[in-house]
């Protein structure tokens, strides 16, 4: 049969045979040395795969091997190897084309945080901080049930508090921040967390990220973009960023995101990270947006890969 009329499959190492690396082409065995462990990525499980089949990746039972003789430019079409002539990661048609993927893979997804109040995001959003949000609502239930207000807070002592938020990680400091947010909100915000990204800023254990997930979730207002782990290393990946400092990032984001898709997005990638895009061995073979992403980590590729497109 004629060369290129058979789709070409994942190989055993989780990459094509020769995938050309900024410029030259590493060979199989090459890989495998680099990405010793990453194991096969032809992912066939059901729940890593969203939408399987309505949502397939373009271009899927098609001929789909990677170019030998061109590289890609912003909307995946093949451009002159040596330098990256034409490239731009942040182009508005490439932006535009991962929000709309984006949009197909999580259309309706929010924050993974239990919460029935804007106090009770806060609390949670800061227990957060290096623990899971798995973890963080299996013991928010009880927290909120044997204290159900944020006077209730108020009233602890830090050291009253860490029994009940130990399981999450640095138990002290996140129980100083929560009896000392309550206790703010209590005396200067008359019991009501404040929904103004200065004000919020004013609470212990409040940086921009839990401000965001507040202001985004609870009220609604796009004042800026969630920049947690997943985040951070995605928008790496996808080259929207250079930056390694979370504010760094999101003030990237924030010049080539959509203000209306401030709050979206940051939803979509986290839920992207957790799905797919996983830090060690992301699942490249099912992501929607394999063929426009260059990450240098890749398991899996259709594309160049870019040195500099690494979390």
């Amino acid at each position: 049969m004629p060369r290129g009329l058979v789709p070409r499959q994942p190989a055993r190492t989780g990459r094509h045979d020769k995938v050309r690396v900024t410029g030259k082409t590493l060979s199989a065995k090459t890989l495998r040395k680099q990405s010793a462990g990453s194991g096969d990525t032809r992912a066939g499980t059901g729940d890593a795969r969203v939408g399987a089949g309505a949502l397939a990746r373009p271009g899927r039972g098609k001929a789909s091997a990677a170019p030998s003789k061109g590289r890609q430019s912003a909307m995946g079409k093949t451009a002159p190897t040596g330098k990256l002539k034409g490239y731009n990661p942040v182009a508005p048609e490439r932006v535009a084309e991962i929000l709309k993927r984006l949009d197909q893979l999580y259309p309706d997804v929010t924050c993974a945080l239990t919460h029935a109040s804007a106090w009770e995001l806060v609390v949670a959003t800061i227990l957060s901080a290096q623990s899971t949000d798995v973890n963080v609502n299996r013991v928010t239930p009880e927290l909120f049930r044997k204290y159900p207000t944020v006077a209730a807070f108020a009233a602890l002592t830090p050291e009253q508090l860490e029994p009940d938020v130990r399981s999450t990680g640095f138990f002290r400091n996140k129980s100083k921040s929560v009896v000392g947010a309550a206790k703010k909100i209590v005396a200067e915000f008359g019991g009501e967390v404040p929904m103004e990204m200065e004000k919020l800023l004013t609470l212990p254990g409040v940086a921009r990220k839990t401000a965001n997930v507040v202001l985004g979730t609870w009220f609604k207002k796009a004042e800026g973009i969630v920049v947690d782990t997943h985040v951070h290393r995605i928008s790496r990946r996808l080259e929207l960023t250079t930056q390694n400092d979370p504010q760094k990032i999101e003030q990237d984001l924030m010049k080539i995101i959509p203000r209306e898709k401030w709050i979206l997005f940051s939803h979509q990638i986290i839920w992207h990270g957790r799905k797919l895009c996983i830090a060690r061995k992301p699942k490249c073979a099912d992501c929607l947006l394999e063929n426009i992403c260059h990450a240098a980590d890749k398991t899996w590729s259709t594309v160049e890969m870019h040195k500099d497109a690494k979390a």
